[in-house]
């Protein structure tokens, strides 16, 4: 009789409840900025069973069952704008795996790098509530919580506004040149004829 310590070893060998193995397979999560919000995309990744699913804020995107290659890439969708993503599976030694994230070609940092040069970003509170104001500076569109803004642009003295409506607040985004090469073009938001402070993100 084997005493409490040798315990048999297909005791443990069930196989987990799904939140187990999902978690268990999960090995890499990335949040990523986008006009129209900020999403976050999952990958799971079974090296023995070859499985590669993508997750993009919570909803399954791609799954794969059995691959039997485990590099590769798979490219999926983000976002209102569908903008294109993939993920590189590489191997680093054995069965070490590096997973990278790419956004419409580029890597995760060198996107957000070029994006803080071509978006504005403004974060604020309004009837009770968090808004994200997003201009794209290259179309001039103007998204809010993932909702692209209908806008009305106007020339005045000193540059451009470009108006829109959160509920029943008047807002615009002033643009006006700094005079300044290096720095450009200054965009501002008013909401209610009061400005914001630009976020980070």
């Amino acid at each position: 009789m084997a005493s409490g310590d040798d315990s048999p070893i297909f005791e443990d060998d069930e196989s987990p409840p799904y939140s187990l193995e999902k978690m268990a397979d999960l090995v890499a999560v990335w949040d990523v900025a986008l006009s129209d919000g900020i999403h976050k995309i999952e990958f799971e990744h079974g090296t023995t069973s070859g499985k590669r699913v993508v997750y993009v804020d919570g909803k399954e995107e791609i799954r794969k069952e059995w691959m039997f290659k485990l590099v590769g890439k798979e490219t999926f969708c983000v976002g209102a704008a569908k903008t294109k993503a993939t993920i590189n599976i590489d191997a680093i030694s054995g069965f070490a795996y590096e997973y990278t994230l790419e956004i419409n070609g580029k890597s995760l940092k060198k996107y957000m790098e070029n994006r803080s040069k071509t978006t504005n970003t403004w974060v604020l509170h309004l009837d009770g509530e968090d808004l994200r104001v997003v201009l794209e500076k290259d179309t001039m569109d103007v998204w809010c919580n993932g909702k692209k803004m209908e806008t009305a642009g106007e020339f005045v003295d000193d540059g451009t506004e470009t108006h829109f409506s959160i509920g029943s607040h008047d807002c615009y985004i002033k643009a006006v040149s700094s005079g300044k090469r290096k720095e450009g073009i200054i965009h501002t938001l008013i909401v209610d004829d009061r400005e914001i402070l630009e976020s980070s993100s």
